[in-house]
């Protein structure tokens, strides 16, 4: 992710109203990146009662991790913004889960049991990079001044870090999620072209030829993975006993597994991408991850404007969201309740097809009071779909839910939901 300036941090809270500490930075600090309380409990979309808390400890030194896509240098916040009204946040659609909390909609994958789609599963997504803009000298970990110019010159930002390579790896066996879409996950193919003196501490490390990716290390051997075409730090995951990705001919991992196109003028690749699961009850779904152009100038808005196009009109002759069913997730790198649409066109494209009456709605929280996914100040982070609703919580922000690694190192949090059935 780019680093978030003082300057864009100062934009943005005009916009929305936030304030920073005075003479700060504008950067999150430590505590905002490692557990803010955030007391979400009067949101319908918050899940109170949801995964078990997970606060992840740091790995050991001989853990193995190789990889999972080169991560984007691009993925700075352009989120904040003027609330229309000062309501709460938003619960579009969403319900408040049954007080059982998630249900994991199946079983481990050492079990071999089929997964039946059911009333509930589980969906995540996780920008898992990071940035120089944070505060890392001050936790008295090892990943300090010199490890964040390696992270950022060798591995684009994109999560490679050991410690939170294995933190995230803890905190996904205790969610157990049936969906994951992640962005800004480091490729471990990109190892090879890694000097040695660039290694200590991050996958590259240990790797060799084969290996497992990142995101399969995170996840185990019960996931099928497959990534974004041109774009392999942004992949979708699906627990096998729950469903497989059609598009990916490999049971257990596609570099470009996805459908997606690149946009002209917008960076390389593919940042839209579909894949069509198809469920172990015989039914399928389809799955839109999406990591929005970052920036707050004319033509970054231009690129996302033309990002939701592809979703919702045309991203190979047909939306990108062209099941019976769809979830759309990722980060958007916009707030496009908080955000006015006269300051950013492309919050009026994503209010054009999402929210109101229209048929997609946010199952996360969203607008003014939803809580906060990136930087501790901005909501960018979602979860939508038209055939399905639930609850959502935000680990290290919503109230009762452990932040997923204790030292600082990620900029985004992830958003957990527990969906099913309109």
């Amino acid at each position: 992710m780019k680093k978030l300036t003082a300057a864009t941090v100062l934009m943005l809270c005009a916009c929305s109203g936030q304030s920073t500490t005075p003479g700060s930075t504008g950067h999150p600090s430590p505590a905002t990146d490692t557990g803010t309380v955030f007391n979400t409990d009067t949101q319908a979309t918050t899940d109170s009662s949801a995964q078990p808390d997970t606060a992840s400890a740091a790995a050991d030194s001989g853990s193995k991790a190789d990889s999972g896509s080169q991560s984007d240098s691009g993925s700075q916040s352009d989120s904040g913004s003027e609330s229309d009204s000062g309501s709460k946040a938003d619960s579009g659609s969403v319900m408040t889960p049954d007080a059982s909390g998630p249900v994991d909609a199946g079983s481990t994958a050492d079990t071999g049991s089929v997964t039946k789609l059911g009333p509930k599963f589980v969906v995540v997504t996780f920008n898992t990079g990071t940035t120089d803009g944070l505060q890392h000298d001050s936790d008295g970990d090892k990943y300090g001044k010199d490890q964040v110019g390696i992270s950022d010159k060798h591995y684009g930002n994109g999560l490679s870090w050991l410690p939170a390579v294995e933190a995230v790896k803890t905190f996904l066996a205790g969610v157990k999620p049936d969906i994951i879409a992640f962005q800004e996950i480091f490729y471990s193919g990109n190892c090879a072209q890694i000097p040695a003196s660039a290694k200590k501490g991050f996958v590259c490390e240990t790797w060799k030829k084969g290996d497992p990716t990142v995101a399969q290390v995170l996840l185990g051997s019960g996931y099928q993975v497959a990534c974004h075409p041109g774009k392999s730090d942004k992949c979708v995951a699906v627990k096998k006993t729950f469903g497989s990705i059609k598009q990916c001919k490999n049971a257990d991992f596609c570099l470009e597994g996805l459908d997606g196109k690149k946009i002209e003028n917008c960076g390389g690749g593919a940042r839209v991408a579909r894949g069509t699961i198809a469920l172990t009850d015989g039914s399928e779904l389809t799955v839109v991850s999406v990591h929005g152009t970052s920036g707050i100038k004319g033509d970054d808005q231009k690129c996302r404007e033309k990002q939701v196009k592809q979703i919702f009109v045309d991203i190979d002759g047909k939306p990108g969201a062209n099941g019976k069913r769809n979830i759309i997730l990722g980060d958007l790198n916009v707030d496009p309740k908080v955000v006015p649409g006269s300051f950013d066109k492309s919050v009026k494209a994503w209010n054009e097809y999402v929210g109101g009456k229209q048929k997609f709605q946010f199952v996360s929280a969203i607008g003014k009071g939803a809580p906060p996914t990136y930087a501790g100040l901005f909501n960018i982070d979602h979860v939508i779909s038209d055939a399905f609703k639930g609850g959502c919580y935000v680990p290290g922000v919503t109230k009762g839910k452990a932040a997923v690694y204790k030292n600082v190192y990620f900029d985004h949090k992830p958003v957990v939901c527990t969906i099913g059935d309109l």
